[in-house]
């Protein structure tokens, strides 16, 4: 039994309905069920009388409810103590990201996360391309960098990366365009498309995966535009200015006439990455890291919404 098991059961105990508990805890109704399913097999009775439109507490889930929430006050009374002795309730904490990355449920999450556990660490937070973050990292102006980087890039003296989530790249194109009637596409049906990209001077990791992926297709991307902005990218594309290749995260990005498409590519896809000091022993970052990985491992464990 985790803390993390009875925070669900003592929200679908408040809630008394699942649909509500799971988005108040910003997770999917079918994994928070299983989680109590799991629970009330682990104690061997029921904790829920379930309905089809109601759902009610059991003589037992009602007792559990009360031992519940005193032992969530006590972790919490704990962990308010030891942040005190660990120096965790105060300080800044520099953050840089990427220009898709705040479109993840996973950083989304993560800031949500860190500022409830630590309300009183100051959070500075930059957009900035993965080249600068790891120059800022290693030129000490930088406590965390969340980049895209190639897989095979050589690594960095001083700095260590960990892979938070993986994202399937999409094109994206005018919602009129003929491939738009597609379920997916190829690298090589946009052989003879026009593209929108980032600048060179950017420096985004994307971008050099995109063209070795042309490269392996038999051709060279033909650029008509450049833009600094995914948004920016994502409006010139459902113009019908060109075709675009970014993450899926991308999605959420509501611009009339944009379509977005899947690559039926086997390495359409490009990580999202924590990167920080290797020496940086600061309790503020460590507990961002172990934020991180907790939430990246809670979206690994969700599955994907039905088609």
């Amino acid at each position: 039994m985790e803390l993390r098991h009875l925070r669900y059961f003592v929200a679908v105990a408040e809630t008394l309905h699942f649909s509500r508990a799971a988005q108040k805890l910003n997770i999917g109704q079918p994994p928070l069920s299983m989680q109590i399913r799991a629970l009330e097999d682990e104690l061997g009775v029921p904790l829920f009388e379930r309905s089809h439109r109601r759902v009610f507490l059991t003589s037992a889930g009602r007792a559990f409810l009360v031992r519940a929430r005193q032992i969530l006050a006590d972790a919490e009374a704990a962990r308010q103590e030891v942040q005190q002795i660990a120096g965790l309730d105060a300080g800044e904490l520099r953050i840089a990201f990427t220009t898709s990355a705040p479109m993840t449920n996973l950083m989304k999450r993560v800031l949500t996360g860190y500022r409830q556990r630590y309300p009183r660490v100051t959070l500075t937070l930059s957009e900035s391309p993965s080249e600068r973050q790891r120059d800022a990292l290693t030129e000490r102006t930088l406590d965390i960098g969340l980049v895209r980087q190639a897989e095979d890039a050589p690594p960095i003296a001083g700095l260590s990366f960990e892979t938070l989530i993986d994202e399937a790249l999409v094109v994206v194109l005018h919602q009129g365009h003929a491939l738009s009637r597609r379920t997916s596409v190829s690298m090589a049906d946009l052989a003879h498309e026009a593209f929108i990209m980032h600048p060179h001077d950017v420096g985004t990791a994307i971008d050099g995966t995109i063209r070795r992926m042309c490269e392996r297709a038999g051709f060279t991307p033909r650029v008509v535009q450049e833009a600094r902005e995914s948004t920016t990218i994502v409006a010139l594309a459902a113009s019908g200015l060109g075709v675009a290749i970014l993450p899926a995260a991308v999605r959420c990005i509501q611009i009339e006439g944009a379509c977005f498409m899947d690559l039926s590519e086997p390495d359409a896809h490009t990580p999202l990455l924590l990167a920080k000091r290797r020496d940086d022993t600061s309790p503020l970052v460590q507990a961002f890291v172990t934020i991180c990985r907790e939430v990246a491992g809670r979206l690994h464990e969700t599955p994907p919404p039905a088609a």
